[in-house]
């Protein structure tokens, strides 16, 4: 037999093309419930988080470790129907227009319960999925009834940080590395390689020009290799947990013996790869271009670098544009065929709180997972 409540669902409204929201946007959408027949409701709430959580286990011994920790950037709640008996003025409770409060009893039928937050004016992390650790902005509605277990539903959005690190003059700095190995075994002689990067900073979809200088006095041919890959850090408890990835690898035309040649290559970051993430306080998300010389029968030189990605030019024009004016405000519920809405007071925005920055590396105790043996950190 079919139960009162049919269905609860909560969605947003998407406010640009690449579905996406930053710090200062307002995020809209609704909460729909549909009930079989008459149904009291003691409360139906919509919140609205970030937060930042990591978690694993290490095997030591005969023991197993759980290690976690967690950054809470906001939680926001709208009561869209209030439990009569509570009285709480810290509370949210948006009403209908002519500002009065909605029955606690529903009739039969569809109920559809418009409202609206505001992302915080502060700096926050963006989106992001690793192997033990994630940073969600969420949207989620709970029904509370008398005698039942609580009804929730969820849906996750995109955040993108509009932290202005395009403002850093370091991301526009060149670098510059020089390698030389002598060789030994069934080789002779040297080679050696000086790479230059133009900057440090690059956008999803724009191309990383490496140029190489390379002198092979060794007694084989060697082949420039280009190999792009992500790092991410995760930190709980003093331990660090490692994972690298391999994500795009180029290789270059071989150079002969006693040769010297200049050559350029442009490695062209994907439109979708997620931004760095290094303001966060328990996960880095990081990235680096590695170039190495494929020598036969020894281990070959290289040269990593370390590149910041920023996310593509459209969002960050989008994150350079005024903020509106900071307010809080909802709307009410409607019933089978009607419609209503409402408005709460207007709320002052949130002071812009700096968060605390990665810990060093050498303050945690190092356990890796290599998800890619063959990269070298």
């Amino acid at each position: 037999m079919p139960g009162t409540v049919k269905s609860l669902k909560v969605t947003y409204n998407p406010i640009n093309e690449s579905d996406t929201f930053t710090s200062g946007d307002s995020v809209s959408g609704q909460v729909t419930l549909e009930v079989a027949k008459d149904c009291e409701v003691d409360s139906l709430l919509v919140k609205f988080k970030g937060k930042a959580s990591v978690l694993w286990s290490e095997r030591h011994g005969q023991v197993t470790v759980v290690y976690s920790s967690k950054d809470k950037y906001f939680s926001i709640k709208h009561y869209l129907i209030q439990d009569k008996n509570r009285k709480d003025d810290d509370r949210v409770l948006l009403t209908t227009q002519s500002e009065e409060t909605y029955n606690n009893v529903l009739p039969p039928g569809v109920h559809i319960y418009p409202f609206t937050f505001q992302i915080p004016f502060q700096e926050m992390p963006s989106s992001f999925k690793g192997s033990v650790g994630k940073i969600v902005y969420s949207l989620e509605a709970r029904l509370s009834r008398s005698l039942r277990i609580d009804k929730t539903d969820t849906v996750k959005l995109n955040f993108v940080s509009n932290a202005d690190m395009s403002a850093d003059p370091q991301l526009m700095e060149p670098q510059h590395e020089t390698k030389d190995k002598k060789m030994k075994h069934f080789n002779s002689g040297t080679v050696a390689m000086d790479v230059d990067l133009e900057k440090t900073g690059f956008r999803q979809g724009e191309g990383v020009k490496v140029v190489a200088c390379i002198q092979n006095n060794s007694s084989r041919p060697i082949k420039p290799k280009y190999c792009l890959y992500r790092k991410h850090s995760f930190f709980a408890q003093g331990r660090r947990r490692l994972d690298t990835k391999d994500l795009l690898k180029e290789v270059g035309e071989p150079i002969p013996p006693s040769a010297s040649e200049k050559v350029t290559r442009v490695i062209t970051i994907p439109h979708d790869m997620e931004p760095s993430i290094l303001n966060c306080s328990i996960l880095k998300a990081e990235y680096r271009v590695r170039v190495y010389l494929d020598v036969k029968y020894a281990t070959d030189p290289e040269i990593k670098f370390n590149i910041i990605i920023l996310p593509a030019a459209q969002v960050a024009a989008a994150a350079a544009a005024p903020p509106p004016a900071a307010y809080g405000f909802g709307f009410a519920p409607s019933g089978n065929t009607s419609s209503a809405w409402g408005t709460v007071p207007a709320a002052p925005a949130a002071a812009p709180q700096p968060l605390d920055p990665p810990p060093p590396y050498d303050a945690y105790g190092m356990y890796p997972t290599m998800t890619d043996s063959g990269n070298r950190v």
